[in-house]
């Protein structure tokens, strides 16, 4: 048997599941006990992964389920849609499949959080599972039971919270990760430094180029150490009432990035590290962090080849974007910011000091 790390998350309730880290774990048999019992299986996946895992997962399962279905989807954030919704719901109604029924998100992070988000809605909730194959989905959108789809007025913003069973997380199919594709995981893997662990922002620029070069050892611990945190996190707050909004550095400039350019024009980690530049800006200029931790976070950004500056979209187009953000309060727009290093916390911020930013960086 492959060596495999194993995160727990531990949720109120007494609710718990497991993340597995390792190689080789499509084809480890082990990977698939212990899941809920039904008679039917459906890998859900897109048309670039199902080609390459599709059959190997679904030989696997056949030796846990007598039914094994694959419903492959487009590939591509702009497809995060109803439409692709419904291709899922469409399957699973059209076959008459019952509410034991165990889905599989075999993809990224669009595959996941549209599988989590079929599986809370279908009969009221079925159990599925997250077999994440790209880097940014191991070490986050996997974990923590986030799942929705995108609208065109805001990213996200129709979903719901809803746990998988397991995380399958095997390293080996990073090995078929596009280049651009695995840089923009790194940058989910450089906002666990700031917000919640000094020390992995230092191990995260000492190691750059070894998780560059696909270095498994380096990667196996960059996944554990990132799950683990936001295991951490989300233990303590489930449903983002509060410390969870912490994993969001960067993202509320990042999803208006998205939103503005269009789905799919930049990738989400790209538009992450664009939106964590300007979240370390805001910090500073907020009295929080020194300009030297800007200099910095922009500097280990730029290494792992992410774009650190952000798209001209406007000012007043910005503050449109982000008025819609899950974080907002009557209007008021709130980001997380770095109070030191290792600590994150949510603030509002005078609309004043958000253009400041936009315009040092020519975003305005």
């Amino acid at each position: 048997m492959p060596a495999t790390d194993t995160v727990h998350i531990s949720l109120p309730d007494n609710r718990h599941y497991e993340i597995r880290i390792g190689s080789g774990l499509l084809g480890e048999p082990a990977s698939w006990q212990d899941l809920p019992k039904a008679s039917a299986a459906v890998i859900v996946s897109n048309e670039t992964v199902a080609p390459l895992y599709a059959q190997a997962l679904r030989q696997r399962l056949l030796a846990v389920y007598a039914r094994v279905d694959l419903v492959v989807l487009p590939d591509g954030e702009q497809h995060k849609g109803w439409d692709s919704l419904n291709r899922i719901c469409d399957h699973l109604l059209g076959e008459a499949l019952d509410r034991k029924t165990v889905l599989f998100a075999l993809g990224g992070g669009v595959i996941g959080d549209m599988t989590g988000f079929a599986a809370a809605i279908y009969m009221r909730g079925v159990p599925f599972v997250q077999v994440p194959t790209t880097l940014l989905a191991q070490v986050d959108s996997s974990v923590g039971g986030k799942t929705a789809i995108n609208h065109p007025l805001g990213k996200n913003m129709l979903g719901a919270f809803y746990q998988p069973e397991r995380v399958i997380a095997d390293l080996d199919t990073l090995d078929t990760l596009p280049e651009r594709e695995l840089r923009a995981g790194l940058a989910e893997v450089i906002k666990y430094g700031p917000i919640a662990d000094a020390g992995f922002l230092c191990w995260i620029e000492d190691n750059l180029d070894a998780l560059l070069a696909r270095d498994k050892v380096a990667l196996a611990y960059a996944v554990r150490r990132s799950c683990e945190i936001k295991a951490d996190v989300v233990g303590q707050d489930e449903r983002e009432q509060g410390l969870r909004a912490i994993l969001n550095f960067g993202h509320t400039f990042g999803h208006a990035i998205e939103a503005g350019l269009g789905y799919g024009e930049w990738l989400h980690g790209e538009a992450v590290a664009g939106g964590m530049v300007l979240a370390a800006d805001l910090s500073r200029r907020m009295g929080l962090m020194p300009d030297s931790f800007v200099d910095r976070l922009r500097a280990l950004i730029a290494r792992a080849g992410l774009p650190v500056q952000p798209p001209r979209l406007g000012a007043e187009r910005y503050l449109q974007l982000m008025r819609v953000d899950k974080k907002a309060e009557a209007g008021a727009i709130r980001f997380v910011l770095i109070e030191s290093l290792g600590k994150a916390g949510l603030h509002s911020v005078p609309d004043a000091l958000i253009v400041e930013t936009l315009t040092a960086h020519g975003a305005a």
